[in-house]
């Protein structure tokens, strides 16, 4: 493996974690938000106000120093050492938690001043974008925007998260009172399913909990209005299954005509297998099983292509032969969510075949993605790296690494307080590169620093959800004592029994039956892990993942330094 390439991917997933690299301006005259939430910015033009600074030598730029309480240790130590290792004492966590917050919120109220109800909003030029009708082909946009409020509601449970009832009543008003479906719109299945009509569903199960641990998020005469909705979306969604001869859903479908003529007959593995827990969970709510009958069919569909030799799947599929039109496999764009959602779906239905073929894939992404010495966090050799290779013979394709391959090591259990620091320097990086006069703009490139006049809704739903997380320990998230589980599209589920029930018999019970393994007990612990990667040591859990020398190259190939 080639060093520059290794260096290129450990960059690429150090600046991936959920599409991080938008962020806000500073709090223009108008809305009352910030009143709302109480965290100000500051005017624009105003200096920004200091990050915490620690006393005497350790200085603005040793958060070390700080973090392990005030003092800087040896004097000449190392620079990386100082910044990432320590814990993080609890005033920091709540000024970084309240920095994620005032980030959502000019976002937020930016978007409703200049944008809804079109879908997003253009920071630069502060105002609203809606599809491309100009250029149907501009999938780019057209994929995502399907004129109906995208980013409102996209928005929703992020706003209950935080703890703001009044602003979420409002919102959730609007998107009844506003929003229709019955729009001559042509949308990929994939997004309009993870933005759409997962947060429908996210916010109707928070508006519906009895144990309201957000705060009270209850609606008045609340009808079950979101679940219709996202049923009927789900509905307009169901011709891309129709007329496929794998069961393989088409990748796009317009809301009013259904699928379109001529349409494309390939697809990617996640836009086509990532359906499953959105439409699971709508069929459970209502007791239809349309709806997770088709996401499963699919899901299996793809399952029954993969190689008999590697066990992987390639990222693009045609839907009518099932021939494999990209070879790739990897963990990246294409492939990402499909797995994400096996282990999810398993965890929110107790479907036994679903734990089996997340380990069944597991096993072959071990065997052949995973590269490097075979210890995590110490050892000779070059730090553990998944590359992407051929799907049918198992041979390396390159070793480039996309930001969406960042979820995985999520999925597998990996917890080290440096990701902490990691949230805290994305703060920093989306404050300096990203503000923009009404928003948060889209990064082009990581380097010359160049914007794209968007600001994507997954700012909203996932970025700043995730950062205020990660600082806000005492969220109900954390310590209701529910269990919450986030959809490809970061919108918060609970774990419930009343998922794993259901009102029909098994989808596919002659397969389940010829196709089962016997699981032995606590394979789902031992398969999700490798021995060598189970967890972080306890005398290495403030320490760097990487050595101080492999963070400054890093660090030097973006300018940092």
């Amino acid at each position: 493996m080639q060093w520059r390439s290794l260096v290129l991917g450990l960059l690429l997933l150090r600046l991936g974690l959920h599409g991080l690299l938008w962020l806000v301006s500073a709090l223009g005259p108008g809305l009352s938000f910030h009143q709302r939430f109480p965290f100000a910015l500051p005017p624009r033009g105003a200096p920004h106000p200091p990050w915490p600074r620690a006393a005497g030598r350790c200085g603005r730029a040793h958060w070390g120093c700080l973090l392990r309480g005030g003092g800087c240790g040896p004097a000449g130590g190392d620079e990386y050492e100082k910044r990432y290792s320590g814990a993080f004492p609890p005033q920091l966590r709540v000024q970084l938690r309240d920095a994620a917050r005032g980030m959502f919120a000019f976002g937020y109220d930016n978007y409703m001043r200049h944008a809804f109800p079109q879908d997003e909003l253009n920071p630069v030029h502060c105002r609203g974008r809606g599809p491309d009708r100009a250029d149907p082909s501009n999938l780019n946009i057209n994929d995502v925007l399907g004129n109906y409020s995208l980013t409102l509601i996209d928005a929703l449970d992020t706003l209950a998260i935080m703890g703001n009832s009044s602003e979420f009543q409002k919102a959730v008003k609007l998107v009844i009172d506003t929003v229709s479906f019955d729009k001559d719109s042509t949308v990929q299945v994939f997004e309009a399913t993870i933005r759409v009509l997962g947060s429908l569903l996210s916010a109707h199960i928070i508006i519906t909990d009895t144990k309201q641990p957000f705060g009270d998020m209850t609606i008045k005469d609340y009808d079950d209005e979101l679940l219709h909705m996202a049923r009927d979306l789900a509905v307009r969604l169901l011709p891309a299954f129709e007329n496929t001869k794998t069961g393989i859903p088409y990748p796009r479908v317009n809301l009013k005509t259904g699928v379109p003529p001529n349409s494309n007959n390939e697809t990617c593995t996640a836009g086509a297998g990532s359906l499953l827990v959105e439409f699971g969970i709508l069929s459970r709510l209502l007791g239809d099983s349309t709806f997770e009958w088709v996401a499963r069919r699919a899901v299996k569909a793809l399952w029954s292509l993969r190689s008999n030799d590697t066990g992987l799947l390639g990222n693009v599929v045609n839907i009518q032969t099932g021939h494999w039109v990209g070879k790739q496999s990897g963990l990246g764009a294409g492939l990402d969510s499909f797995y994400e959602y096996l282990l999810k779906s398993y965890i929110l239905f107790g479907k036994k075949e679903d734990l089996e073929m997340f380990n069944g894939a597991y096993r072959s992404i071990q065997n052949y993605l995973r590269r490097g010495r075979e210890a995590c966090n110490e050892g000779e050799g070059d730090p553990p790296l998944y590359v992407n290779v051929n799907m049918f013979s198992g041979q390396l394709m390159n070793t480039w690494i996309d930001s969406l391959q960042a979820f995985f090591p999520g999925l597998q259990a990996t917890k080290n307080p440096f990701y902490l620091h990691v949230g805290m320097d994305i703060l920093q990086s989306l404050e300096k590169y990203t503000k923009v006069k009404c928003g948060y703009a889209t990064l082009h490139h990581v380097i010359e620093k160049s914007k794209e006049d968007r600001m994507e809704s997954f700012f909203l739903s996932e970025t700043c959800k995730y950062l205020y997380l990660l600082f806000d320990e005492e969220n109900p998230v954390h310590k209701s004592g529910n269990k919450y589980m986030f959809t490809t599209e970061g919108h918060i589920v609970s774990v419930d029994e009343r998922f794993r029930d259901s009102l029909w018999q098994d989808t596919f019970p002659e397969e389940e039956e010829r196709n089962a393994e016997k699981l032995k007990p606590n394979e789902l612990k031992a398969m999700n892990s490798s021995s060598n990667c189970n967890r972080v040591p306890d005398e290495r859990r403030y320490l760097l993942p990487l050595k101080s020398i492999y963070m400054r190259q890093i660090d030097q190939m973006v300018g940092l330094i």
